[in-house]
Parts: C-alpha cells; structure tokens; sequence
C-alpha cells in the first residue's frame, strides 16, 4: 500500500480513541460525530483485517495490535504538528486555567497590552496535560500537579502558598479561631483539587486527621466564588485571591503556608527563542514572582 493510499482520516480518529480512551471525545477533539468515529475504526479493522479496539459499555481499549498501532501513530502525528509548528506564523498562545486566567491573568492584561503593544496571543482554557504541537500552545502555567510533556522548555516560578478563605461576613457569623473551629465550618471543595485541605492540614501540622467537605464545586473559580459571597471556608492560593483580599471581599483567618506545589511555565520547544514568546515568559515570571 502507497503512502498516498493511507486513511489518514481513519487513522486520527483511531489515535484518538485509543489516546483518549474513549470514542466520544475522539469525536468531541476531532469535532465529528461519534457515529463517524466508530466507521472509521471499523474502516481500519477491515483494511488491516484485525481488531483493532474493544468496545467497553463507556469506553474504548486497544487490542495488542491496536495498541502498538496507535503508539506509533501518536510519535508520528506529534511529528507532522511539530513540523507544521515550526513552519507556522500563526498567533502565540497561552494556555492556563480558567482559574488563573479569570482570577490573575486578565485582570494584568492591559499593563501587558499597554507594555508590548506588537505582541499579540490567544488564550487557551485548559489545567490539565497538553500535547504543544497538536494543540498549538506557545505557553502554558500549569502546576506541578501535572506532568510537564518531555518536549518543553520549564521555567520553575514560585511555590504556592495556600491558606482558608472566606468572606469578612462570613468570619463575622462564624468565627475561625483556630483550625479547631473548621470542624463545624461549611467547608468549600472543587472536584479539580480534591486534597487541596489535606495538603494544608499537612502544611501546617495540624492535630485535625481531616476536614468534611460540606460543599464540593466543580471548578475552582466557582468554589472561589461561592467563597466571596459568603457560602463557607474555601483552600486557595494566595496569588489567586490577593485581589480579593486587598480589596476586602475575603480574608485568610490563618495567613497562607508554603504547600507540596510550584508553579512553572512551560514554553514550547521550538518556540523557545521566539521574541515574542520569550517577552510574554518573561512578563508572566515577573508578576507572578511579585505575587509571591
């Protein structure tokens, strides 16, 4: 079979599945329907006349076959989105939480924009693992909950310091004298840092063996928000809520303690020496080490 003959379509939707574990977000990344997906797939199980993957009530798992299959077609898409990366002129992009972006980017982004007024980037919302070249991230502020890809530059930033927050309101009606009083706290939680107070309690030594999660949020934004406005005790990162609190929307009743995570930049390889991307690391290293 020619190279020119590939089902190059069947194949991405083949690495996409076995890669994300799933054919609905294969079709969810590759914006097509899950039906086309799975036509694709059968399409490559009847070229190479093999099983490819074995379909799962809710998921998608390869078969030996597939699984080698799918390994050395992930090194060779990352190769083909690198190499167009490279050649590319398209915009820079930023990638980072919804968090961070709502809560510390945007509110600095006129001073960026005032500073550097030829730089031009996108914003992409994502906390997780990144694929640079696939997804065309220039940078990306993650912490070190995550695993850095083996294809990017890191620069180390500054180690997170976390502590309780809540509203002046709130401290008014239900005093926190000591970390004793979080046992009978509403206590504020977000699916995307579920140990987030047992990092804290472990921070500062605390005799509390746990804390009760009396509400959990599915984002981190939204926990910070119910916080502000008075719903309960929320784990936060003193970056993130410095705004808040100089403004007197919140307050931290134990102070913040240095907790097991740092924050790094990652910057993409081939873009490394870029000046526009070397501006922006720069820039975000600086007012995040002026956070600090």
């Amino acid at each position: 079979m020619s190279y020119g003959n590939l089902p190059l379509h069947a194949l991405r939707a083949f690495e996409a599945t076995i890669r994300l574990g799933s054919m609905t977000k294969a079709a969810q990344e590759l914006d097509v329907s899950h039906g086309a997906i799975s036509r694709h797939v059968r399409e490559l199980e009847r070229l190479y006349a093999t099983t490819l993957v074995r379909r799962l009530s809710k998921s998608s798992e390869p078969t030996p076959a597939g699984a080698e299959m799918a390994q050395t077609l992930s090194e060779g898409f990352r190769s083909l989105n690198l190499a167009v990366a490279r050649l590319s002129a398209g915009p820079l992009t930023l990638s980072c939480s919804a968090t961070i972006m709502q809560y510390w980017l945007i509110p600095k982004l006129p001073e960026f924009k005032a500073l550097n007024p030829d730089i031009h980037f996108r914003l992409n919302v994502n906390y997780g693992e990144v694929d640079f070249a696939r997804d065309g991230i220039s940078v990306a502020i993650r912490n070190t909950m995550y695993s850095a890809p083996d294809d990017v530059v890191i620069l180390d930033m500054i180690g997170e310091e976390i502590g309780p927050v809540c509203s002046p309101d709130y401290l008014l009606r239900r005093p926190l004298k000591s970390s004793a009083n979080l046992r009978t706290a509403q206590v504020l939680g977000t699916a995307t840092r579920k140990r987030a107070w047992e990092e804290w309690l472990s921070a500062v030594g605390s005799e509390i063996p746990e804390i009760q999660i009396a509400e959990e949020y599915e984002h981190f934004y939204l926990m910070l928000q119910a916080a502000t406005f008075g719903a309960g005790v929320a784990m936060a990162p003193k970056y993130l809520v410095q705004r808040e609190i100089d403004a007197g929307q919140l307050v931290a009743p134990f102070g913040f303690i240095l907790g097991p995570h740092r924050l790094q930049l990652w910057i993409a390889h081939h873009l490394r020496q870029n000046p526009g991307v070397k501006t922006l690391a720069g820039w975000i290293e600086a007012k995040m080490v002026e956070a600090a």
